[in-house]
């Protein structure tokens, strides 16, 4: 049997990249001497883990993998998360009856907030 741990995303701006997906995500850190690396944990040890890895790196547009953050709140969501530092994606082939809204955190990275309540 194998499972994700975690799920690495490359970033340059370490600290404000932790700072913006441990608010998005309720996640707390691992404490580590590492100061190129963090490890955020799921609070409740359900569900795999988010690594920040400053690495240098080019944004792929789009991006060959993306996260799908899934909520009953979309739009409060959204609105939560652009006060942190996201931004709205508009794509021209997304659908208008889409469930999901498609954003990127503040170095770029995308990520889709989905709708679980239209299922």
């Amino acid at each position: 049997m194998i499972r994700i741990g975690s799920i690495v995303l490359r970033v340059d701006d370490l600290q404000r990249q932790t700072e913006f997906w441990e608010a998005t995500l309720g996640y707390e850190r691992r404490v580590s001497e590492s100061d190129d690396f963090v490890l955020l944990r799921p609070r409740d040890g359900a569900g795999p883990n988010l690594s920040l890895d400053r690495v240098r790196s080019t944004l792929q547009i789009p991006p060959r993998v993306h996260l799908d953050l899934y909520t009953e709140d979309q739009a409060g969501e959204v609105e939560r998360l652009l006060a942190l530092g996201a931004t709205e994606v508009h794509w021209d082939k997304r659908p208008p009856d889409a469930d999901y809204v498609i954003l990127a955190d503040p170095e770029g990275n995308r990520f889709c907030v989905v709708d679980i309540t239209r299922e």
